[in-house]
């Protein structure tokens, strides 16, 4: 007897009004009968040669729109589904082209709403609009049509097909060109029509905001075999940019590669490198990462077997693509992750495997991304199938094949060296990349403070200087302008290290630190407490490069001798000290155990920065009223602070220095702590910034006490914006080509590898 047909009824997630999940999903047919919101994917194949797109003729049997011209590829994501595998998905079962995800360039999101079929058929989707570009148009015959969606494909000019849609020509499903759609015909015309020497032009000026600046470091006090190891850690930085590259997005490795070896192709070219060298991304760190590349420059790659095979011809050639908009998420999260998405998956898991999804060690994937892949490259490697989509794997496991070479590097310098400190620490770090706990190679760390993205030699006569501000965080604690609730009294003091700049590496693209401040494990954090190193050849550079400059165009006349490089660094030191104190590991209203990092999430960054400098100013004023510090740093520092404060905002709001930087001279300048005059120069009201200063540090302390995140979102929307006074300042400053930060050149380390 044969078995009863059972028809599949594809569900779909029901969305808000505003796209997002409301955790309900129906079936297809409800959905368009209620008029529910819901997601799906368009999918655009563009050919650059012919500078056409493909469209697909929709078969006669289709709901909506029969028999008319439509975008390439597009489908419904269904319930559970991610964006990204259903736009793969769909472009193989409808087109016969597989493409892996690194070919797919998300442009846009499209709402449409709309009803047809004489009011059966309401449509209110969603769209993730994704953009393949390749280099020539696939050939007809390499197609493979599914005719119940399909029943033909044909490639037209885009300005063309924008003009059929413009004049609601019937062969056409209709978009609204004038509206958001036409956005697709704009990126692709500004991308090819684009002047190269106007292109040039801007990419000169964005350089011209770095100084370049050689930062050297004095080895005559390291013996041989400390050089020696010197030179295998300067080799083991330099694979922490490879894995970099990887974790900034999944085709950056490639487009790297790919912008190096054109690099002497034309002017243009040449200036696309040296900017994306600056950046490590297609994306300008001080212009709040707006894209200064498109996927039209990236890299081409080939895939023969993407379709079925045509004789005489040799695969799809495509461009490796990247977002316009940097991904928030970079490649620890899918792309097409949400919140919603992240918070139901951890919050169906064990605590073991909620502290893996949250830990700063691992990366977030999904097992239909993994499983596709595989099936695209090597079937024999499936993933196991899982009750959810998400899963983790620590740093150890994604980034092992570099890991290990640093581990070898490190081993191999550990043997070397002849302090018994640098020995356990390079050899506990070394085993910690292979382990992916760095709980005892954080605190071995903590013991040296000699790099993690850094290498240094230590400033032995800078670092006795500041005994000073280890030897009072518990007073500074103690006297913190809050409540007395909220302070803890077992402040641990931070070891400070004073060190000359010798290599970085990895996450030390744009705009370079003066100081840092680690570890970031708040278990270490309240163990140890944390462990200060202050690069203070950056900070000469900066002082002598940026912030004088700034001073001569935006400090008033008779207060700029007050900027100089002693407030500058003391309160860098300050900063790094105030990390340090402050809540940290919090207890709730309800009597929960948290951490301000856990409460205030993706807003903790950009406060804990405010709090670093507006408490460290508080700190200062302390320390010099009990006599610990020279009273001529009483005005000098909140004046060089002023001038810093341009410094800072001109990293961009995205940035959360920069955020913080606003937040904090946008409230002095409300409390007329700080002047704006006529002129368009500041000045400090001293009479008043005492009293500002100290009642923004209690604000945001109690925020970071209570776990706030209301208030923590509250303050930065009200004072984390550019306001007029910040415009002008930042305009001269542009006017005047004062650079925005330093691009550092490494000789030493250059010498020492030859």
């Amino acid at each position: 007897m044969a078995e009863p047909y059972i028809e599949q009824v594809e569900y779909l997630d029901v969305l808000t009004k505003t796209g997002k999940k409301t955790g309900v999903s129906k079936p297809r047919g409800d959905v368009h009968r209620d008029g529910d919101y819901h997601k799906a994917v368009h999918v655009w194949i563009f050919a650059e040669s012919t500078q056409e797109l493909l469209l697909q003729k929709r078969a006669d049997c289709k709901d909506s729109w029969p028999g008319l011209w439509d975008i390439s590829s597009a489908g419904h994501i269904s319930a559970g589904d991610s964006s990204l595998i259903t736009a793969q998905r769909e472009l193989q079962e409808e087109l016969g082209v597989i493409l892996p995800k690194d070919a797919f360039e998300l442009i846009f999101v499209f709402l449409e709403e709309c009803v047809t079929n004489n009011g059966k058929f309401i449509n209110n989707e969603y769209s993730d609009v994704y953009l393949v570009t390749t280099l020539e148009p696939i050939p007809r015959e390499a197609f493979t049509l599914q005719d119940t969606e399909v029943s033909d494909v044909k490639y037209i000019s885009f300005g063309e097909y924008r003009s059929h849609l413009a004049e609601a020509d019937p062969k056409y499903v209709p978009y609204d060109v004038n509206k958001q759609y036409g956005l697709l015909f704009d990126i692709i015309t500004k991308r090819y029509r684009e002047n190269n020497e106007a292109r040039s032009l801007v990419l000169q000026k964005q350089l011209r905001r770095y100084a370049p600046v050689s930062l050297t470091a004095e080895l005559t006090g390291l013996g041989d075999a400390d050089k020696e190891a010197l030179i295998l850690l300067v080799r083991a930085a330099m694979i922490m940019d490879e894995i970099f590259y990887l974790q900034v997005w999944h085709s950056n490795p490639v487009l790297r590669e790919w912008l190096k070896e054109h690099a002497n192709v034309s002017q243009l070219d040449n200036l696309k490198w040296m900017y994306y060298v600056i950046n490590k991304s297609p994306w300008s760190c001080l212009d709040e990462n707006e894209a200064f590349l498109t996927t039209a420059d990236s890299a081409v790659k080939l895939l023969p077997e993407a379709t079925k095979p045509i004789t005489g011809w040799k695969g799809v050639q495509y461009r490796a693509a990247f977002p316009m908009l940097k991904p928030s998420g970079a490649n620890f999260y899918p792309p097409d992750m949400d919140k919603m998405e992240f918070k139901l998956w951890t919050t169906g898991l064990s605590l073991d495997k909620q502290k893996d999804a949250t830990s700063f060690f691992t990366v977030i994937k999904r097992h239909s991304q993994v499983n596709w892949d595989n099936h695209i490259f090597d079937s024999t490697h499936l993933s196991e199938g899982s009750t959810h989509d998400l899963y983790s794997i620590p740093y150890s496991q994604e980034y092992h094949p570099f890991l290990t070479r640093v581990s070898d590097l490190l081993h191999k310098a550990g043997d070397l060296v002849s302090s018994p400190s640098l020995k356990r620490l390079l050899h506990s770090k070394a085993d910690a990349f292979l382990s992916n706990d760095y709980y005892d190679s954080d605190i071995a760390w903590m013991e040296l403070a000699t790099f993690e993205a850094f290498i240094g030699v230590r400033d032995e006569k800078a670092t006795a200087q500041l005994k000073l501000f280890s030897d009072n965080l518990q007073v500074l604690e103690q006297n913190l302008p809050m409540d007395d609730t909220y302070k803890s009294k077992d402040i641990i003091a931070a070891p400070i290290r004073v060190v000359q700049l010798l290599f970085n590496a990895g996450d030390v693209k744009g705009p370079q630190t003066i100081a840092f401040n680690l570890p970031n494990d708040e278990r270490i954090v309240k163990d140890r407490g944390t462990a200060m190193v202050i690069l203070k050849n950056v900070s000469e550079a900066k002082f002598k490069q940026i912030l004088n400059p700034i001073a001569d165009a935006c400090i008033a006349k008779e207060q700029h001798e007050l900027v100089d490089f002693e407030s500058f660094f003391t309160h860098t030191i300050c900063h790094e000290c105030c990390h340090g104190i402050g809540p940290h590991t919090i207890t709730l209203p309800d009597g929960r155990k948290s951490t301000v990092r856990l409460e205030l999430q993706d807003l903790h960054s950009a406060l804990e920065e405010a709090k670093a400098d507006i408490v460290g100013l508080w700190a200062l004023n302390f320390l010099i009223k009990k006599h610990l510090l020279p009273t001529s740093l009483e005005k000098s520092m909140y004046v060089s602070f002023l001038a810093g404060c341009f410094r800072s905002v001109r990293f961009g709001l995205e940035e959360a220095h920069g955020k913080g930087q606003a937040l904090q001279f946008n409230w002095l300048l409300e409390k007329e702590a700080f002047v704006f005059h006529p002129n368009e120069t500041f000045s400090v009201n001293f009479d008043k910034v005492e009293e500002a200063v100290e009642s923004l540090s209690r604000t945001i302390l109690t925020i970071q006490a209570k776990g706030d995140k209301e208030g923590a979102s509250l303050l930065l929307q009200k004072y984390c914006t550019m306001t007029k006074p910040l415009k002008v300042a930042l305009q001269k400053l542009e006017s005047i080509h004062v650079p925005v930060d330093i691009a550092p050149i490494f000789p030493v380390a250059k010498t020492l590898l030859e």
